[in-house]
């Protein structure tokens, strides 16, 4: 009962306190220009995505202190979720280089892998992997990835929000179904509600946009989510990589076609699949919805597949990610044209 009350508590503070921000960017005047590369035509103001920041670490010490999450998983999220966003939310009101916001990204991430215990064992076609020390290196890099990944698709209104929310809720359930005696389902609930409460202001038309100190945050909290997930059962990585397929696949065919072209990767640029689909639709909402009816209709089912082990775990990943691979082509992911 104390988890669902901070449940609400959680989405109500996060939705007044994007409401206090809001104004504030307005004063400040931290507002978003369109400019040839943008996805949005009306300015707008930006760094609601400290509200989700703030309702979500508030929280968390509390659940502590009730004994419903472990020290070190709460010492894991707060320290790497606190870095990032203040390093998000100084870049939101300024210019970090990105030479320092990737070493501040790499120590969140080196700083989260200590406090969960590293990079556990992984399942692949049925056989146990313990990767040893390569492990951490890969377990860095996929968070780094991950966290700079949902800043890039962070580009339409209500998209970055719908996806946390729908991958949370999902692998809550996930967790739920192969450890019910586990408390790890309660945190990507948490994290979902706070999310609720800024989606209520940047659901198309959004009245704020996150900025980097939100999505960088959920960036990091999802990937240091998941691990605390695989430590419960090595198939929940799994799981939780095939309920993020469509931001994986997306931004990182993206990428790859950019780098393969000898473009910078860290300009900006509008070549995202999403960002070309709102275009072709002349509107963010059906894009975001669409979204979200692949997560909880194609995604959630192939990964509860996997996570009762009715489908391999290599498998199921290539099951879920084919038909986004033939949709981000379908929608010209990083290519130039899609500019």
């Amino acid at each position: 009962m104390i988890f669902w009350w901070f449940f609400l508590l959680a989405g109500v503070a996060s939705w007044m306190l994007t409401g206090f921000l809001r104004r504030y960017a307005l004063a400040k005047n931290l507002i978003d220009i369109p400019n040839e590369r943008s996805s949005h035509s009306v300015p707008t103001p930006r760094g609601g995505g400290v509200a989700i920041v703030a309702s979500f670490l508030i929280a968390l010490p509390i659940l502590n202190q009730f004994d419903l999450i472990f020290t070190p998983v709460f010492l894991a999220l707060w320290g790497a979720g606190f870095a990032v966003a203040v390093t998000g939310f100084l870049d939101d009101h300024g210019h970090i280089a990105a030479r320092w916001r990737l070493l501040v990204h790499f120590c969140a991430a080196v700083w989260g892998l200590y406090w969960l215990g590293g990079f556990p064992p992984l399942t692949a076609f049925g056989y146990l992997l313990d990767l040893g020390w390569l492990g951490y290196v890969f377990a860095a890099v996929y968070i780094v990835w991950l966290l700079n990944l949902y800043n890039f698709m962070d580009g339409i209104d209500g998209l970055a929000g719908i996806e946390a929310i729908t991958v949370c809720c999902s692998g809550a359930l996930m967790v739920w179904l192969v450890a019910p005696d586990s408390t790890a389902w309660m945190l990507p609930l948490l994290l979902a509600a706070a999310v609720s409460g800024f989606l209520c202001w940047n659901f198309p038309s959004a009245r704020i946009f996150m900025g980097d100190a939100g999505s960088g945050f959920l960036g990091i909290m999802l990937a240091l989510l998941s691990m605390q997930a695989a430590w419960v059962d090595p198939r929940l990585l799994w799981v939780w990589l095939i309920l993020l397929g469509v931001f994986i696949v997306d931004a990182t065919v993206t990428l790859c076609r950019r780098v393969f072209r000898g473009e910078q990767f860290y300009e900006a640029h509008c070549s995202h699949a999403y960002q070309y689909a709102s275009r072709v639709l002349g509107a963010h909402r059906p894009v975001a919805l669409a979204i979200a009816a692949i997560n909880v209709f194609w995604l959630m089912p192939v990964a509860s597949l996997v996570a009762l082990n009715k489908l391999d775990d290599v498998v199921g990943l290539m099951v879920a990610y084919l038909p986004l691979l033939l949709l981000v082509y379908r929608y010209k992911a990083g290519d130039r044209e899609a500019q």
